[in-house]
């Protein structure tokens, strides 16, 4: 098995992937992987605490709309989530090109009118608009590099490519 912390080049990213690639070209089933998140109200407030893969984060309302500022913002969270996914999948895409990158430094940025979400104002959306990613790239390679860089990481960007259809909420009864 590959050490992951060991630096990849295109050929050992090319071998890991291939059999997978296979595999999935073949029994497509096979490439449908199931996720799930878990979150609970086990603490006290106007908070959710959300099972992460590093411990558990405490989610609650931006300042802007009624928080105290001690705990994570939901919409910091999401420019979290896709700026990781962007990173990765840049660096993937990256790794796939030959390209030498020296150093990147990634930084996500939007906007939310809290009208929308406090319901001040039904005209305006609810959500964050705006979302901008922006790598800062120490390399050697042309402005068309970088630009085919850039629209493949957002092409296959799975959280990115999220964001285009909103979740679905359900809300049950438990049985207790």
């Amino acid at each position: 098995m590959h050490e992951l912390h060991e630096p990849m080049d295109a050929a050992t990213l090319r071998a890991i992937q291939a059999p997978l690639k296979e595999l999935y070209r073949e029994e497509p089933d096979e490439a449908v992987v199931h996720l799930t998140a878990r979150a609970d109200w086990r603490d006290p407030g106007i908070t959710t605490s959300v099972d992460v893969w590093s411990g558990r984060t405490r989610a609650g309302l931006h300042p802007a709309t009624g928080g105290d500022g001690d705990d994570a913002c939901s919409g910091d969270m999401l420019l979290e989530a896709v700026l990781a996914c962007a990173g990765v999948t840049m660096r993937s895409v990256a790794t796939a090109m030959g390209l030498n990158l020296r150093t990147a430094t990634l930084r996500a940025d939007a906007e939310f009118d809290v009208r929308g979400t406090l319901g001040v104002d039904r005209d305006v959306p609810v959500g964050l608009t705006g979302i901008t990613i922006t790598a800062t790239i120490d390399s050697e390679a042309d402005d068309e590099t970088l630009a085919r860089l850039a629209a493949a990481t957002e092409r296959y960007c799975v959280v990115g490519q999220s964001l285009a259809t909103p979740p679905t909420i359900t809300v049950r009864r438990s049985r207790r």
